[in-house]
C-alpha cells in the first residue's frame, strides 16, 4: 500500500475535542512532528477532519 507523511502544521488550541483527540490518534500532538502510515479509509477519514492542521505529502 502506498504511504503519506502526515505534519502537524497548527495547534490544537480552541479546537473542538474530537480534532485534538484525532490528531492524538494519528500520532501527532505537537507543532512540526511528522509521521508516515499506511493509506487506509479510516486514515483518509481522520485526516479529512483536521486537514486544516496538517499537511500531507506522498511517500515512494
Amino acid at each position: 500500500m502506498a504511504k503519506i507523511s502526515i505534519t502537524q502544521v497548527r495547534s490544537t488550541i480552541n479546537r473542538p475535542q474530537k480534532q485534538k483527540l484525532t490528531i492524538k490518534a494519528l500520532g501527532l500532538g505537537k507543532i512540526n512532528k511528522s509521521v508516515e502510515v499506511e493509506v487506509t479509509p479510516q486514515i483518509k477519514g481522520m485526516i479529512d477532519k483536521v486537514k486544516h492542521l496538517v499537511t500531507i505529502e506522498e511517500l515512494s
